[in-house]
């Protein structure tokens, strides 16, 4: 039995939620984003962040989606926090469907996950790290330095020990790799 074989028999898979039952809340920036993911994930919200649609972007390539009937428990929270949206969209047909954040490639022997500029690619049957690429952020080279050799099961989350916006869109392209090795 393969690393991911293993993987997969660990982690439980969620159900996907019906698009919808959801809606979008949009911000002006990426720092105000993950401010939102954070405060709302820590109150309990199954929140996750992704890409709005062009068609309703107000300056920020990110954007929460959260289940509409927490709608006004979550903006209560984020006014509170000091953290209010711009606006927040109920996703009510495929041109108000957010964009997905994720590529992936199969080369083979080896998966590799983009999330916005950063990429994070593992050997399939060991599961581990052995390329971490993109961004112009001054914590890549810490970042690829810290990961690049582990497993997945055993790195460091990036989004905790990067600071900048390229640790961020690694910790999110790391946890999808994690989510894929584990199905």
């Amino acid at each position: 039995m393969g690393f991911l074989d293993r993987l997969r028999k660990k982690a439980p898979s969620a159900p996907p939620a019906s698009k919808a039952d959801r809606g979008l809340l949009i911000f002006e920036n990426t720092s105000e984003v993950i401010r939102a993911e954070k405060a709302l994930k820590a109150a309990g919200f199954p929140v996750k962040v992704v890409g709005p649609p062009p068609e309703v972007r107000r300056g920020c390539d990110l954007a929460v989606e959260y289940p509409l009937i927490e709608g006004l428990n979550i903006l209560r929270l984020l006014t509170d926090s000091g953290a209010p949206p711009l606006d927040a969209i109920p996703v009510t047909g495929p041109l108000l469907t957010p964009v997905d954040l994720y590529h992936v490639k199969d080369f083979g022997e080896y998966l590799m996950v983009r999330a916005a500029n950063m990429k994070i690619t593992v050997e399939k049957a060991t599961g581990v790290i052995v390329n971490i690429s993109g961004g112009g952020c001054p914590d890549v080279p810490y970042l690829a330095a810290r990961l690049i050799g582990l497993r997945l099961d055993e790195a460091p989350s990036p989004r905790e020990i990067g600071h900048t916006l390229c640790g961020y869109a690694l910790g999110l392209a790391f946890e999808e790799m994690q989510r894929r090795c584990s199905q």
